[in-house]
């Protein structure tokens, strides 16, 4: 009997070979932060929940299991790698409930996980297998190559299987040498389907090896029988999907009121598939790439094949998102929010997608700059689109007086703001961030760039075109006055001069004993004050644009 998908995946992960499986096993599972990216319009972290779901289901009951995860509790850090699950018999509930709760954020330390995955399991002394999956490369200057000759050199019998998760084939083979140069395999899977349809082909159809005698008796077995065939349509009156992976089948046993009950008992990335399940009433839960949901309703009776089908009234949409008309590649800073019904999701550069039949919104956003459209979509029609969100590029730059020097800094904010004023004299600040070399997207139009560093402030008015990048300098006209003042408390600079009031401005302060801050071009005061019963005292200083000013006040 041909297995279900979830089982190919369950003896991939657990054999990897035709061959009986490794005495005691280590999943490690990468959770880096990059496992928040999508295949399909689903994150690859809840493709690998699923997953490990139903392989855990799978495992026999003797088998020793472990888990390991790298890269799920700190950002940057190349030694976040936890043993989640030591290798032990019945482990499939505590990996199911640990992979369940993982929140990915961290760097890829590939090689030192499987390095300490094969010191637990005492890979000196005794059979082992680590099974890495992985969905990108070692970030940690680590050599994975090195590491696999290594382990391969020391170990009793020592496997590793890589799973290569939405690498490309250039990315696979930097990975795969861990597997090859242990004796073990690598698998490149672009997605949950194609890992399934890949494990099929290479392990779980494949002939296991028999002794010569028994392969010489052996009968052949007789074709298999299935009481199910499952089938699913675009459209009424529309070919079989086949074997497109973008449809997933949850098979449940269904309660007295035709609900799912329980645990699913099969997951299918098919659209058409047969199997056999016992008689009884089932119900299928079934996803066209997450988008579209249908419920399904069927029997299985002795005797008679259940042909449970699904017409998803749906259609494909392929989206572009462009600057200008005339581009002829998407922008990949795109965002691409696609909706229909309650279902909403988000593509970068290009959407490309199942759909329900109807109406269709899409919104785009590049920065400040936004654009909506909806579009109707019939049940089997196929549309290409492009959506046009006008948007330009300004490269942000500042310098402390005309002609230089530029400033090089980190703290200067730029905000782009509207160019005409509201009623209070208040300008709509459209975008902005830090950082000179920095650079700004902007709706196409009139703008003012502002920048700020310390107490000084510039602007200058522009004009942008959509698609058009234009480096824009903002002139601070200022300088910087750097104070030390020995045994201090407190610094404050202030204007020398004073208001109609008798106030000086305060420009800025610190608790500190040396203090500096851009300032525009003047006359200044510097106000010290010292704990106890020191006197405060007072310095004076004149600050020039581009230039830098120091002063001690003792």
């Amino acid at each position: 009997m041909r297995f279900p998908a979830i089982a190919l995946v369950a003896a991939a992960l657990l054999a990897a070979a035709p061959a009986a499986a490794a005495d005691r096993t280590m999943i490690v599972l990468d959770a880096s932060g990059s496992m928040w990216g999508r295949i399909d319009g689903r994150a690859k972290i809840e493709i690998a929940r699923e997953t490990l779901h139903g392989v855990l289901r799978s495992v026999p009951a003797g088998n020793e299991l472990g888990l390991m995860v790298y890269g799920h509790r700190e950002k940057g850090s190349c030694g976040d790698i936890e043993l989640a699950v030591p290798p032990g018999a019945g482990t499939g509930n505590a990996i199911d409930a640990f992979v369940a709760g993982i929140s990915p954020k961290g760097k890829t330390p590939l090689s030192a996980a499987v390095g300490e995955a094969a010191d637990i399991l005492r890979y000196t002394e005794d059979k082992a297998t680590v099974v890495l999956v992985t969905d990108g490369l070692e970030t940690c200057e680590a050599d994975p190559c090195a590491l696999a000759s290594a382990l391969e050199s020391k170990g009793v019998d020592f496997t590793t299987h890589v799973v290569g998760f939405g690498l490309t084939e250039e990315e696979g083979r930097q990975v795969a040498c861990l597997a090859e140069n242990t004796g073990g395999r690598y698998f490149q899977a672009a997605d949950a389907g194609a890992l399934v349809a890949a494990l099929t082909e290479t392990v779980a159809e494949a002939p296991r090896a028999e002794p010569e005698d028994e392969v010489a008796a052996a009968e052949p077995e007789p074709a298999a029988a299935f009481n199910t065939e499952a089938d699913s349509v675009l459209s009424e009156g529309g070919p079989s999907l086949g074997d497109d992976d973008n449809v997933h089948w949850l098979v449940y046993r269904a309660d007295a009121n035709g609900e799912p009950a329980g645990d699913y008992i099969d997951n299918q990335y098919r659209g058409a598939y047969s199997a056999s399940y016992p008689p009884g009433n089932y119900v299928a839960v079934v996803k066209l790439q997450s988008a579209v949901e249908r419920r399904v309703p069927f029997e299985v009776k002795d005797g008679a094949v259940a042909k449970p089908f699904v017409d998803f009234d749906a259609g494909r949409v392929t989206i572009t998102a462009k600057r200008t008309p005339q581009d002829t590649q998407a922008d990949e800073s795109a965002a691409i929010e696609v909706a229909f019904g309650d279902y909403s999701t988000t593509y970068y550069g290009t959407a490309k997608l199942y759909v329900a039949a109807g109406e269709v919104r899409l919104r785009g956003k590049i920065g400040p700059a936004t654009a909506e459209e909806t579009i109707s979509v019939k049940a089997g029609e196929t549309i290409e689109r492009d959506l046009v969100i006008g948007s330009g590029v300004v490269l942000n730059k500042a310098v402390y007086a005309e002609g230089g020097p530029e400033v090089d800094s980190g703290n200067v904010f730029f905000e782009v703001v509207a160019a005409t004023k509201a009623i209070d004299g208040s300008r709509k600040s459209l975008t902005y961030t830090y950082g000179t070399g920095t650079k700004l997207d902007v709706p196409p139009g009139d703008h003012v760039l502002t920048a700020k560093l310390g107490s000084a402030t510039g602007e200058i008015p522009f004009t942008v075109a959509a698609g058009e990048s234009k480096e824009i300098t903002v002139n601070l006209n200022a300088g910087v006055l750097a104070v030390t003042a020995p045994g201090a408390s407190f610094i404050e600079i202030v204007t020398a001069s004073k208001d109609i009031q008798g106030n000086r401005k305060s420009m800025s302060y610190a608790y500190e004993t040396e203090w500096q801050d851009t300032l525009p071009p003047g006359d200044y005061a510097v106000l010290v004050r010292y704990e106890g019963d020191r006197a405060p005292k007072e310095g004076q200083a004149t600050v020039k644009a581009g230039e830098r000013t120091e002063i001690t006040v003792e």
